[in-house]
């Protein structure tokens, strides 16, 4: 849940590099790397006067996230509330730690052995 609020909150650009129609480098947070085909611009000149248009191209998406965050546990109803807390208790007492030894037969001792029942059962071959 934490990790949606944070999503949902935060704003970030994407800046991608196109070299004609392909997608040369894209980046988040920072200024993407050219390809190294961009067109230096010459010195003016009054004899000079075209300018060429290069094949690469810059493009930024901008995605803004929410500004305002609706918290208010006022409004939850008081059953709402009894059930959160319950919820939440019974989730956090799964995890604690059990250092009880085991005696299931403390109460009943076992029985007696009188003979050697395993022997009983046993064959021997001759």
């Amino acid at each position: 849940m934490a990790i949606v609020v944070l999503f949902s909150t935060m704003s970030f650009t994407i800046d991608m590099h196109f070299c004609g129609d392909v997608l040369v480098d894209a980046a988040l947070f920072h200024k993407a790397k050219g390809c190294g085909m961009e067109i230096k611009e010459p010195a003016m000149n009054e004899n000079c006067s075209f300018s060429k248009k290069g094949c690469c191209s810059e493009k930024q998406l901008t995605i803004q996230g929410q500004d305002e965050l609706q918290m208010s546990f006022d409004k939850i109803s008081f059953e709402k509330q009894f059930f959160l807390v319950s919820l939440i208790q019974s989730y956090l007492s799964l995890f604690e730690n059990y250092e009880g030894t085991s005696d299931f037969c403390s109460e009943y001792p076992p029985p007696l052995i009188v003979k050697k029942i395993y022997q009983l059962d046993e064959t021997y071959l001759i």
